[in-house]
């Protein structure tokens, strides 16, 4: 009698697998965003609040890496809210490692859904498009 053929099911590797990113890019890569939030951001989107107003203002803009998507993210204080959930972290742009120096570049549509506007963009691009594409700033 033959024996069955038994097949094995593997993970495959190729499909979904994004690249590593390198640690010195990582690196590069917050420092480069970081000197943009500190002189450009902070200085422009924080501002004390009104006291007349009770509606939630910026009070920090920051930056952070989540796997393989690099975020600009910003903290809304809103005073009407309970002191324990005072304040709401929220992301404004995504910057997806995308393989060497490039990023695909998204910003956070009204709808909760990213929404991607440029694909392979080099570092540098990258900064510039942050600087100058007004859909990526803080609101």
């Amino acid at each position: 009698m033959a024996s069955k053929n038994r097949r094995i099911y593997l993970p495959s590797k190729a499909r979904g697998s994004k690249p590593k990113i390198p640690d010195e890019l990582k690196a590069e890569v917050q420092r480069k965003f970081d000197h943009l939030i500190e002189t450009e951001y902070r200085p422009k989107y924080i501002k004390p609040p009104s006291e007349k107003s009770s509606l939630g203002y910026l009070v920090d803009v920051f930056s952070q890496w989540y796997r393989s998507y690099f975020y600009i993210c910003g903290t809304h204080h809103y005073p009407e809210l309970d002191a324990d959930s005072s304040s709401l972290d929220v992301k404004y742009s995504r910057f997806e490692y995308a393989g060497g120096d490039r990023f695909n570049i998204a910003y956070l549509r009204h709808t909760g859904q990213w929404w991607q506007i440029r694909k392979n963009v080099p570092l540098d691009d990258c900064l510039e498009e942050a600087k100058n594409n007004q859909v990526l700033h803080p609101y």
